[in-house]
């Protein structure tokens, strides 16, 4: 059920006040849950906005005496739970003709899959594991997987990227209650540092 909405759009007002770079909002599947998107952002400058979005929500909450959860699967049940998917390119993936960087990202990405795992929520990967089961456009938490326009995969290649040759590429692992940081940090490290 779509519920709560005025406290939806007066987030989304405050956030836009504030200078958050707050790209959108919608219902998702779960009663009640919603999502919002911030970006885009360059480095670090997302951990920012992403932190301080969350908490003009919890403000905006509590005028409207709604209760906040980050946490990746707040109730138990056959649906899906919440994560913090996180759209990743350079300057190069961006360019045309960039679609070979996009790869080469992905495959460095695949050998780091455990380290991901872990940097992705503040428990190490132990929230992740209720929601990320292979099932309910997840991929298992344990087999790392990429594919073009695949919502259960761990990285989404958008269609009009793969069409393009360019673009951006999504990590589909980050649980809703994700240090930004350590989420920017780990990626960061991976495919621009090699580490």
């Amino acid at each position: 059920a779509v519920v709560s909405t005025q406290s939806t759009g007066a987030h989304y007002r405050a956030c836009m006040y504030a200078g958050i770079k707050i790209a959108g909002s919608n219902a998702e599947v779960m009663p009640s849950q919603w999502e919002y998107q911030v970006g885009p952002c360059e480095g670090i400058e997302m951990g920012d906005h992403l932190w301080v979005s969350r908490w003009i929500l919890c403000r905006i909450a509590e005028e409207f005496n709604v209760v906040i959860s980050f946490d990746p699967k707040p109730i138990p049940g056959d649906w899906n739970g919440a994560g913090c998917h996180t759209n990743i390119s350079t300057l190069q993936m961006r360019n045309e003709g960039g679609y070979p960087h996009i790869e080469a990202a992905i495959a460095a990405m695949s050998k780091k899959h455990a380290e991901h795992i872990e940097s992705y929520d503040p428990s190490g990967g132990a929230d992740n594991r209720r929601r990320l089961t292979g099932l309910h456009e997840t991929a298992s938490i344990d087999q790392f997987s990429s594919g073009v326009a695949h919502r259960g995969a761990s990285i989404r290649i958008p269609r009009q990227v793969a069409a393009d040759g360019f673009g951006y590429f999504e990590d589909r692992r980050p649980s809703s209650n994700a240090d930004p940081y350590s989420v920017t940090n780990r990626i960061v490290r991976t495919i621009c540092l090699g580490e």
